[in-house]
């Protein structure tokens, strides 16, 4: 369990991806084999250039394998709300005659079963950047030691395929557990990259799968109101949080024929006004500028008073339904036209607002 948040601001602490772990790992299993060093700690550089040491939890022969070795860290994720924070990765290592590195997927570790992703059918869910990473300290430890073979390299996290559930893998394809991540090898505090970047391959596997009409929802409830309207399987359903720009951003380069956007209406009330990023820290909701819309749709000049005065945006939306101002497709209708500038021509955008219960209160067109 984390500590509690103190009570004083500090800077939030980095911490370091499974990509980063899984290379430290198998270093360390490498090395055992190579040369009989039972490491302690495992030290690699970062794709920028930046040295790091690890504390290993264990680096041993495999028990009744003495061609195999193993070693494992603590996932260390700093301040970042990362499921995998304080997971052990491990990696198995075994030499061979042929040069090269071969992955392999271990417990806890899944396997890429759907076209779309950076990642054949088939191949362990170990992407490419920490692949490199591995094979660059593993081939400079065999060069080291005059080792002209190759590496058999598995890689697992304890209770990855329990972690996973918490992720979108399942969705996209990715069986059996979590997938080894990482770009830069640091994971920085409630970065929204990671994120970004399922959005984005859980559009690319829509596509390779020949789905045509996606639904990009802000959560659950708004995934179940397009499940009910389309029937959509879970595959065609991208679950952006307030990330609509990202995906209205990667439709350019990997358009769909259809996008329908969902979500709560205070939420596409800030699409409407031009955010790409729906979360509160980032953008607010404008009520005066609600009361401006209402007017459009024919709100009386007390109505538009009440809706500037309200405490939400569900007030809002409440005191304009009881007048029969439709706030909610006035918003939407606004929304589409946003979204509509950002993604190619030819991609057909509708948008849906859902109240507290997860209806549907207001569409477009």
């Amino acid at each position: 369990m984390r500590d509690e948040t103190p009570e004083q601001p500090a800077p939030l602490r980095s911490g370091y991806t499974t990509g980063s772990c899984a290379t430290a790992t198998s270093l360390a299993a490498a090395r055992l084999l190579l040369c009989g060093e039972v490491s302690e700690r495992a030290e690699i550089t970062l794709p920028k250039g930046q040295p790091v040491v690890m504390r290993l939890v264990y680096c041993r022969l495999a028990a009744g394998d003495s061609e195999l070795a193993e070693a494992a860290t603590v996932k260390d994720a700093g301040d970042d709300p990362d499921v995998t924070h304080g997971a052990i990765v491990f990696a198995r290592v075994r030499l061979s005659s042929k040069p090269g590195v071969r992955f392999f997927a271990d417990r806890g570790v899944g396997t890429v079963t759907r076209a779309g992703l950076s990642l054949a059918v088939g191949e362990p869910a170990i992407n490419p950047v920490p692949r490199r990473m591995m094979t660059e300290h593993l081939e400079a430890l065999a060069h080291e030691y005059g080792f002209t073979g190759g590496f058999e390299v598995s890689i697992g996290v304890e209770d990855g395929e329990a972690l996973a559930q918490k992720t979108m893998n399942p969705r996209l394809g990715i069986v059996g557990g979590l997938s080894i991540l990482g770009t830069t090898g640091i994971v920085r505090p409630f970065s929204c990259s990671a994120y970004i970047a399922s959005i984005h391959q859980g559009i690319d596997v829509a596509r390779a799968n020949g789905y045509t009409h996606i639904a990009a929802c802000t959560g659950n409830q708004s995934e179940d109101a397009m499940r009910a309207r389309y029937a959509m399987p879970d595959i065609a359903l991208v679950e952006m949080g307030d990330f609509v720009g990202a995906v209205l951003k990667h439709l350019r380069r990997a358009p769909v024929e259809k996008l329908s956007i969902c979500g709560g209406f205070g939420k596409m009330s800030k699409l409407a006004s031009g955010h790409m990023d729906l979360h509160s820290r980032n953008s607010s909701i404008d009520l005066p500028q609600l009361a401006v819309w209402a007017a459009d749709g024919g709100a009386s000049g007390a109505l538009q008073a009440s809706i500037r005065a309200a405490n939400t945006s569900q007030e809002a939306l409440l005191l304009a339904r009881e007048q029969g101002v439709a706030l909610g497709d006035i918003v939407c209708a606004r929304a589409r036209d946003v979204a509509l500038g950002v993604v190619p021509e030819g991609v057909d955008v509708e948008t849906f607002a859902i109240d507290r219960q997860g209806r549907i209160i207001g569409a477009a067109p």
